[in-house]
């Protein structure tokens, strides 16, 4: 079970906005302090905004992460799968005995 989040999206979303519509832009401590939000988590909010956005490059869009995470889960599940069959393959080979050739 994920942690709860500290701050709600709304206020997110509405904080990213206001950095993003004001001109010139506010300092990101400044903004905290009026939202009563960490200045790094607002820096976080808007870097991630950008990337969403296309504008950035430098990490990758919520979809992109999103997607990683399923096809980990895929991936881990794939594994375990693998190794179950790999084991039943060892036992039932155990069964049947050494090979025998046929004359």
């Amino acid at each position: 079970m994920p942690a709860p989040k500290k701050y709600p999206d709304e206020l997110r979303e509405r904080a990213v906005r206001l950095y993003l519509e004001s001109d010139p832009p506010p300092t990101f401590r400044r903004l905290g302090e009026q939202l009563n939000v960490h200045p790094e988590a607002l820096r976080n909010w808007v870097r991630q905004a950008e990337a969403d956005a296309g504008q950035r490059h430098d990490r990758p869009s919520t979809d992109m992460v999103a997607e990683n995470r399923r096809l980990a889960r895929e991936n881990a599940e794939l594994r375990r799968v693998n190794e179950v069959l790999r084991a039943a393959s060892a036992y039932f080979a155990s069964e049947i005995g050494p090979a025998r050739r046929w004359s």
